[in-house]
């Protein structure tokens, strides 16, 4: 199912569910009943618990926010530092040359085509890229330098090499969900209370207010969604891209 429809159910099935029960507690209540009675700690309390629970939705966002924004960028700086074998290898001899960009490519399709789709599906890496990293690895660690150009460029290619195995280490902790199942249950306590407390102030079937009660639901399915689709940053649809690695490497994008 497309995150847009789950969206679009959710924001639908919520205000549906506020506006029938606004409109049958509304058919409960006496000739007489007058909304004005509500004791003003009542309207404190609302006010407050919507505040807190504002913050609290804010802090969320953020959060897993971050925890793409983080994602995405280890992915820039395992495409970068590939980048940077591929280049420096360019003093070895041929053989030599070849074969490093030879694996790099092997790796990077790899995880284009086949680990993506794992850290999608199922949070994590795969066994078969880090075997393709080693061989990278040991193409770069194996060669002996035959000369003084050679064995300079020797460490800083290793140091790619190390650096890529951090980032893709760090891409491997981002693949999974970010926020705690004990996170999200508050979450979804939190927005039955605060829409529950609408009921409270004893609204009535006016256009106006009903037209509020609505958005105001909308609202907060809204935002429970965009936490929910940001919290997989490999897995939905705002979700970190492989384009790091499809623009420093435009021959793997056909596999």
């Amino acid at each position: 199912m497309s995150e847009w429809l789950v969206l679009a159910l959710a924001m639908i099935a919520a205000s549906a569910v506020v506006l029938t029960i606004a409109v049958l507690s509304n058919r409960r209540l006496a000739d007489d009943d007058d909304p004005s009675e509500t004791p003003d700690v009542i309207e404190y309390m609302t006010m407050m618990i919507g505040v807190v629970y504002a913050i609290v939705l804010g802090l969320a966002i953020a959060g897993v926010w971050e925890g793409r924004s983080a994602a995405q960028e280890y992915v820039r700086l395992e495409a970068q530092a590939l980048h940077e074998v591929k280049a420096r290898s360019a003093v070895y001899p041929a053989e030599v040359r070849t074969r490093i960009r030879t694996d790099v490519d092997a790796y990077v399709r790899h995880v284009l085509h086949d680990e993506w789709r794992s850290m999608s599906d199922h949070g994590a890496l795969t066994d078969e890229g880090a075997r393709l990293l080693d061989r990278v690895r040991a193409d770069v660690t194996d060669y002996r330098p035959r000369n003084d150009h050679e064995g300079q460029a020797y460490q800083p290619l290793v140091d790619e090499v190390a650096a890529v195995d951090d980032a893709r280490s760090g891409r491997g902790q981002s693949a999974g969900a970010t926020m705690p199942g004990v996170v999200w249950f508050g979450l979804i306590i939190g927005a039955l209370v605060t829409i529950g407390l609408i009921f409270t102030l004893q609204i009535r079937r006016t256009f106006r207010e009903l037209l509020l009660a609505g958005l105001f639901s909308v609202l907060i399915a809204f935002l429970l969604f965009l936490i929910w689709d940001f919290d997989s940053p490999f897995g939905r649809g705002i979700s970190a891209t492989s384009a790091p690695f499809l623009d420093l490497f435009p021959g793997a994008a056909g596999g």
